[in-house]
């Protein structure tokens, strides 16, 4: 019986499109035991996933060397057999070479990569998908080059969103991380305006989202806008965007949760590009973009505000009802 630790400590995003690496190994291996570490908040993510063992949480709030110690003690004490970390950061490389795992395998790029016995090309320039680069890793165990995400929503996750299926309805993610990664605030409302004709229009995020999608609400004056932020849990929300007339997102998150689930989606890419490998998989998708814009990209994370201070990568996207569809 082989057992194998994946690492990916990083956003939510990055844990969706590993999620790959761990249904191709239970695929080609079923015998293997799978766990993964992901940081403390994404662990929900992988909840219900078949392919998985255990979930190990790193506590990001937690003094870093001493947390890292904890969990080197507890992946020392698991007896890995191979360790493969999807992370490029020094904190996740310290527990894939100190895990006592005979094989470790990860991306070149993480800073003490040289100490690993598999190392794995990772670029932003090839054009590749974040899922193939992810796939690379275990390429050794004859796996397939492109797979969907998947994320498993119980029983009960889908009976909580059954009460906001009853029509036709959109489901709109309008925060992120970065500012240079958000639609504008008045872009919002003017879909919500050409959306509310056709049905509800959901808003969805976290906690720290709500009061910007009411924000959006107020200003679109519409009567047919819900603000769900930090109402529904990750995989609440991705039942509910599974079965959404469309979803529009930012290259963000929920475009990578969209992926997973096959969703109908339509992913704003303001001032990074599809090219960096974090597009949608989602068999209906599109994406609204500002083509030959010269300052574009101006980074690969984004920014919190516009180097240039026109945001024209933002402002200038066109909606109409035909590219919406």
């Amino acid at each position: 019986m082989k057992k194998i630790l994946i690492i990916q400590t990083a956003f939510i995003g990055d844990v969706i499109l590993a999620t790959p690496v761990i249904s191709e190994l239970k695929r080609v291996h079923p015998d293997f035991v799978v766990d993964v570490l992901v940081r403390k908040g994404n662990e929900s993510l992988l909840a219900n996933n078949p392919g998985i063992n255990e979930v190990l949480i790193l506590d990001k709030k937690q003094k870093k060397t001493k947390e890292i110690l904890r969990l080197i003690q507890i992946i020392r004490a698991k007896k890995y057999n191979e360790i493969i970390n999807l992370h490029r950061y020094l904190s996740s490389g310290l527990l894939t070479i100190f895990g006592n795992s005979k094989s470790t395998v990860g991306f070149i790029s993480n800073p003490i990569s040289f100490l690993y016995t598999k190392k794995i090309k990772h670029s932003l320039s090839n054009r590749q998908h974040e899922v193939d680069r992810n796939l690379n890793c275990i390429a050794h165990y004859n796996v397939e080059k492109r797979v969907r995400p998947s994320l498993f929503p119980s029983e009960l996750e889908n009976e909580t969103t059954k009460k906001y299926k009853h029509e036709t309805y959109f489901c709109l993610t309008p925060a992120s991380v970065w500012f240079t990664k958000q639609l504008p605030i008045h872009k919002w409302i003017e879909l919500i305006s050409k959306l509310e004709r056709f049905g509800t229009v959901y808003l969805l995020g976290g906690n720290l989202d709500y009061k910007l999608c009411e924000k959006i609400i107020k200003e679109s004056k519409t009567t047919k806008a819900i603000n769900l932020a930090g109402k529904l849990s990750f995989l609440e929300s991705a039942s509910l965007m599974k079965d959404a007339k469309r979803n529009f997102v930012n290259d963000s998150g929920p475009l990578h949760i969209c992926s997973a689930m096959n969703a109908s989606v339509t992913a704003f890419f303001c001032s990074t590009i599809t090219a960096f490998g974090f597009g949608p998989l989602s068999d209906d998708s599109k994406v609204l973009e500002v083509e030959n814009l010269k300052c574009r990209p101006c980074g690969i994370h984004g920014h919190k505000k516009c180097p240039k201070g026109d945001f024209k990568c933002g402002n200038d996207i066109i909606l109409t009802i035909e590219n919406l569809n």
